[in-house]
């Protein structure tokens, strides 16, 4: 129930500015959600577990495309910008680790590594954090930065006990050094299905504004099946703001115009939703070499067509049977969940939301099945 609400939470957002006859902010807001333009700032020491962290939170694994390699490369003064091979503006940037000297400079580290400019922070580390990150933590959040998360990494080999008392160790350097109940993520680099990331995931989405919560979402790996339901009730909210601004087009009294910006918008929405979904045929090989599985079963799996591959010739067929369907059916009940502006064009608006919300259903019903094998 929880991901649903989280999707009726952006669907409230979108109808929000709709109702508002403000269609510069949907149509801007479909466009962070289509592109993922999400920073995300992770600091701490430069070691193979923040390396590993930084891969999975793009779906990478050692040697895949576009993986950040242990030890880094780069210079120890520079930071480091990683792209999402798939979602080209989800950025991950390595930042430099606190110094540990006495005499920390914090506003000019600040400054330094543009402490400001990310949509979050993870401070990383193997051991409780040291006072210089701790002090740093308490300024960000008394500059009113919410969004800036302690994370402790740990290992399938620790015992619960051992990592209760890990985690218990650093809330107390923590709780030393001023910080009101302190919160401390204990997080798998290599697994982040499991512990304290989906936990973290559901504090960052309350943190952060709607839109960027969401974009985030989309551009993380499918991880767990609730992160696929929530992924599937936002794309949902997604065609709802695409079927509306298409009303409005539908109403161009030249012939064919509504149904080719209409497949274009759904070719666009569905090939976000294929990768956001982890189906792609690179996305799902990646899946199966991490967690030693063959690929081909697990490709086996996908039987929505638009899970194997986004085609302007299927997304055409299924909007024209929509449309076909839709003929008969009585309009009142269509514009009950229309925009005013788009009332007049109910059956573009009711075309796109019951193919597209069809073909999402299906695909995330395939990204389910793939995980759970994949898992198994």
């Amino acid at each position: 129930m929880a991901e649903v609400l989280k999707g009726l939470n952006l669907l409230g957002t979108l109808k929000e500015s709709m109702e508002s006859n403000k269609l510069s902010d949907v149509k801007d807001a479909m466009e962070d959600l289509l592109l993922s333009r999400i920073n995300l700032g992770i600091l701490g020491d430069r070691s193979p577990e923040k390396y590993t962290f930084m891969n999975s939170l793009r779906g990478l694994g050692p040697g895949d495309e576009g993986e950040a390699p242990s030890p880094s490369l780069s210079d120890p003064g520079d930071i480091e910008g990683y792209l999402d091979p798939k979602h080209q503006d989800f950025r991950l940037w390595d930042l430099l680790p606190v110094p540990k000297v006495s005499a920390f400079d914090m506003d000019g580290y600040m400054e330094k590594v543009k402490f400001l400019r990310y949509n979050a922070v993870f401070l990383t580390s193997t051991q409780s954090p040291e006072a210089n990150a701790v002090d740093l933590f308490s300024a960000a959040r008394s500059l009113q930065r919410q969004n800036v998360y302690l994370i402790l990494f740990c290992s399938a080999k620790e015992t619960k006990d051992d990592l209760e008392l890990r985690r218990k160790a650093s809330v107390e350097v923590l709780a030393s050094r001023g910080v009101n109940q302190p919160k401390v993520y204990l997080v798998s680099p290599s697994s982040l299905g499991t512990y304290d990331f989906p936990g973290l995931l559901e504090d960052i989405s309350k943190d952060l504004p709607e839109i960027r919560s969401q974009a985030l979402l989309l551009a993380l790996p499918a991880l767990t099946p609730d992160l696929i339901t929530q992924k599937k009730e936002a794309f949902k909210a997604l065609v709802w703001a695409a079927a509306s601004l298409s009303g409005g087009i539908s109403t161009l009294p030249v012939p064919f115009v509504a149904s080719m910006v209409d497949s274009s918008v759904a070719v666009r929405i569905l090939s976000k939703a294929q990768t956001s979904l982890c189906l792609d045929d690179k996305s799902v090989e990646q899946l199966a070499r991490r967690l030693g599985r063959d690929p081909a079963a697990l490709k086996h799996f996908r039987t929505c067509a638009l899970s194997v591959e986004v085609s302007k010739a299927e997304v055409k067929r299924r909007l024209a049977a929509a449309e076909k369907e839709l003929a008969t059916f009585p309009s009142k009940l269509v514009e009950m969940a229309m925009p005013r502006h788009a009332r007049y064009a109910s059956r573009s608006f009711a075309a796109m939301m019951q193919a597209l919300n069809g073909a999402i259903e299906e695909m995330a019903v395939d990204a389910q099945r793939i995980l759970m094998a994949a898992q198994a």
